[in-house]
């Protein structure tokens, strides 16, 4: 435990940097084109205060049940899209922001790829220190949207983030990983997160003593992650974000991430399926940082660069400060079968916080549990199963060929994320 703690900070640090949480990375086009070529700040509509129904945006699917212990369930891989609920109604003490991508944008893989991450500078205009009470992301074509992140800007990096749009020809510019804003904050016990969608995902309302800070003058980077397998679709994706100015209990977003170490199945081969090639294949397209994630993690997860080829991988980080996780999530991409998270594995104080048994790309949404209090010493492990199998099931992986898997953006590459919502004493 000594040798984890002294070097936890440090794999922490090559980590988060790797997750672009202070930078954004330089893609290649020749190296993306090999692997898939196979297959202004802008203003918000304040609504005022009301107990009246909100409005929200067009269709999608419904949001993740909420679970007493963070079991939840899955269906496969196959999407399940249903009716979009109506709103809820707006609460005591809130009014509700509206903000969108300012114009349609036509997603293009800067790559010569099927990736394409847009990041796009919005002003929810909040003229007095406020809390987010719960947001609804909703992408204009679902289809073809991976993933979207909400983060926040604080007053003091508003000039940086409003000149970085306006040095980018058009509306926003492209961001893999975080904004490249070097506002985000360097720890993955805070990360700078107002909210995030993926499939499955609908509006998401916060318990009433609970909010998201977000101080006068802050501004909004909404980061889009697109998914181009079958093509380009303009899109104009939307935010209803609820507002109050009550006095909440702030809420943080704690990421747990874990390496991915996926080897080629026995008899398949190809060039990537030896991992240093795909590694540094994954850096060549998506840029220096993204080879120093999968270092990172593996520093931070194991104490050491040694890879260990598997299914199935995990981290424990060790609990440095005392907090109440409130809600959980998980990310993977395609080839995911299984997540879990875990407070204190293996002892008598153990409690499952999430347990998706079949993972279910297209039900990726959050979910509240029965707060679950961590203190200093105690740890939480992220856990996930990838299968390569899914290559001969998925028809949108057909004609991509095998290849060692590590972290990586794209939608072919994959990830191991937890996501805690904490609060703190």
């Amino acid at each position: 435990m000594t040798t984890r703690r002294r070097l936890a900070p440090r794999g922490a640090a090559l980590a988060v940097a790797a997750l672009r949480a202070t930078g954004c990375g330089n893609p290649n086009v020749a190296a993306q084109s090999r692997l898939e070529g196979h297959a202004g700040a802008h203003g918000a509509t304040v609504h005022p205060t009301a107990a009246g129904t909100a409005s929200g945006h067009g269709s999608g699917q419904v949001p993740a049940k909420p679970s007493d212990e963070g079991q939840s369930a899955a269906s496969g891989h196959s999407p399940t899209v249903v009716q979009r609920p109506a709103p809820a109604a707006l609460r005591p003490g809130e009014s509700l922001r509206s903000v969108e991508v300012p114009a349609p944008y036509t997603p293009r893989a800067p790559v010569g790829g099927t990736d394409d991450y847009r990041c796009f500078v919005l002003d929810p205009r909040i003229a007095r220190d406020s809390f987010v009470t719960g947001f609804d992301i909703v992408p204009g074509q679902a289809a073809e949207v991976h993933h979207v992140i909400l983060y926040r800007v604080p007053p003091g990096q508003a000039a940086a983030a409003t000149q970085r749009d306006a040095e980018t020809p058009g509306d926003g510019w492209t961001c893999f990983g975080g904004t490249g804003l070097g506002s985000e904050g360097s720890a993955l016990d805070d990360a700078p997160w107002v909210g995030a969608w993926a499939p499955g995902g609908s509006e998401r309302l916060l318990e009433p003593d609970i909010g998201i800070p977000l101080p006068k003058g802050s501004l909004l980077v909404l980061q889009v992650h697109y998914n181009l397998l079958h093509g380009a679709t303009p899109d104009r994706t939307a935010v209803d974000l609820r507002v109050s100015t009550k006095s909440l209990t702030p809420l943080d977003t704690m990421l747990l991430p874990a390496p991915v170490e996926l080897p080629c199945r026995p008899g398949h081969a190809g060039p990537l399926c030896d991992r240093g090639a795909a590694v540094l294949d994954v850096s060549a397209r998506f840029g220096a940082n993204s080879g120093r994630m999968v270092a990172g993690l593996l520093l931070l997860c194991q104490g050491s660069f040694t890879p260990r080829p598997g299914a199935t991988q995990s981290c424990t980080r060790t609990v440095e400060e005392p907090a109440t996780v409130r809600t959980v999530a998980g990310h993977m991409h395609r080839l995911g079968s299984s997540i879990r998270i875990d407070l204190n594995p293996g002892t008598a104080k153990a409690r499952t916080l999430l347990d998706t048994s079949v993972w279910d790309f297209d039900n990726q949404g959050a979910v509240s549990i029965r707060p679950a209090t961590v203190k200093p010493g105690d740890r939480l492990q992220v856990t996930c199963t990838h299968d390569q199998a899914w290559r001969d099931k998925l028809p949108e992986l057909h004609g991509i060929p095998e290849r060692y898997v590590v972290w990586g953006e794209g939608t072919t590459d994959e990830m191991c994320l937890g996501i805690l919502g904490v609060t703190r004493p």
